[in-house]
């Protein structure tokens, strides 16, 4: 394979149509992740819980009104119209208003940040696919660059076979080498394509370029990674979302011990007798009087706020472990990218020296072929990692909201 070493970043791929190298356009990421059917599904989550909280601010009891109307007889009196009326509405008792109001800002606050996790997820799953497709491509990239080398190559050993200067079986192991070469670039042209319907499918909002976008080199400043992995936890809307969902019920268990005791309702009554000879109206009250039911539910509130608690607890454990995790696989993934590199500028110098010995006559071509195959391996071994160095980033960037996410 005649490949220069001023393709290491990459072959001859169409230039970005994006605002930063090798990522699609952040405002089309933007509409494609508002598109996107969880975010859509937790968008109107928010507008029930704002609505529910609405409800909840409001009185629960209700206005009744009950009456009755008699036709009565008494003999040698006649006949008399009679009713009478009531209007009857629950007073909340002290205190139980305020927290219906605080359970529903809590609520409402626990829907908008599991809102903006949701387009987390969605902006992860976008990036997974995205960097799916530029390693296929660029793959391919790599696969059709072999076949091209290995056409020139045996097209080369052709014309030696014909001025007498190589054996025939030497131009079959080229022609079986360049045979293998095609079904290997057949192969991860598809896997490129599979990858692109893939992503087009999962965000049809997103407009893709004909070609693949190049993947840069993978850099990052001094302590940047340590500084996203500390926004990881700080701008976690996970963390966010469970604490909010706590005190939420912790509210909850608040008010489910004040509700040990009913609320009463109180209400004014009219009443007319004996066809209006009698007629009067004053004040009514009624007040339940709990059983061991009450009791029961506020325990089972405080049980729930308990446990409220320690799944926020688990939450942030669960974000400290990603943040560590993210700048763990940053930092290795570039390494190993590194390393790639280094192999492939290795394996490029061997490929050189073995081209030149083949013209003096010191190798003969199996060796030849078989260095090109390790170059192909290794061009192919560093584009790879350098698609997962750049995956890594890119995770650990949206993991701290410093990536399509900024609030």
């Amino acid at each position: 394979m005649k490949l220069s070493l001023a393709l290491l970043p990459l072959l001859a791929m169409a230039a970005p149509l994006a605002a930063e190298p090798g990522l699609p356009d952040e405002a089309q990421v933007g509409a494609a992740l508002d598109a996107y059917p969880s975010v859509e599904v937790a968008r109107q989550r928010v507008s029930a819980a704002r609505s529910a909280a609405e409800a909840r601010a409001a009185s629960p009891h209700d206005f009744v009104v009950t009456g009755s109307y008699t036709r009565r007889t008494i003999d040698l009196e006649g006949d008399f119209d009679e009713f009478n009326a009531e209007l009857l509405h629950g007073v909340r008792l002290p205190g139980k208003a305020r927290l219906d109001r605080e359970i529903g800002v809590h609520l409402v606050d626990a829907a908008e940040n599991m809102a903006e996790d949701t387009r987390h997820q969605a902006a992860l799953v976008l990036a997974q696919h995205w960097w799916d497709w530029l390693a296929a491509a660029s793959a391919s990239m790599v696969d059709d660059q072999a076949v091209a080398n290995l056409e020139v190559a045996l097209h080369a050993v052709q014309r030696r076979v014909e001025l007498g200067d190589a054996a025939a079986l030497e131009a079959d192991q080229a022609e079986a080498a360049l045979g293998m070469a095609r079904v290997r670039a057949a192969q991860s042209a598809g896997e490129a394509t599979l990858a692109r319907t893939r992503l087009a499918t999962h965000f049809p909002a997103l407009v893709l370029p004909t070609e693949a976008p190049a993947i840069p080199v993978p850099e990052v400043a001094p302590g940047e990674l340590e500084g996203y992995s500390a926004l990881v936890v700080n701008n976690s809307h996970e963390i966010a979302a469970a604490e909010a969902q706590a005190r939420a019920v912790e509210a909850a268990a608040q008010r489910a011990r004040l509700d040990r005791t009913a609320d009463p309702s109180v209400g004014v009554r009219v009443f007319s007798e004996r066809g209006g000879a009698e007629t009067g109206a004053g004040l009514v009250f009624s007040m339940p009087f709990g059983g061991s039911r009450r009791g029961a539910l506020a325990d089972q509130a405080i049980a729930e706020s308990s446990a409220a608690i320690a799944e926020a607890q688990m939450a942030r454990f669960a974000v400290n472990e990603t943040a560590a995790a993210d700048l763990a696989q940053a930092q290795f993934r570039i390494a190993a990218w590194q390393r790639a590199r280094e192999a492939l500028r290795a394996q490029m110098e061997v490929l050189t020296r073995m081209r030149r010995g083949l013209e003096l006559g010191e190798i003969d071509l199996a060796d030849l072929l078989l260095a090109e195959r390790m170059t192909h391996d290794a061009f192919s071994m560093e584009v790879a990692a350098r698609v997962e160095a750049q995956r890594a980033i890119t995770q650990i960037r949206i993991d701290s909201h410093e990536l399509w996410l900024r609030d």
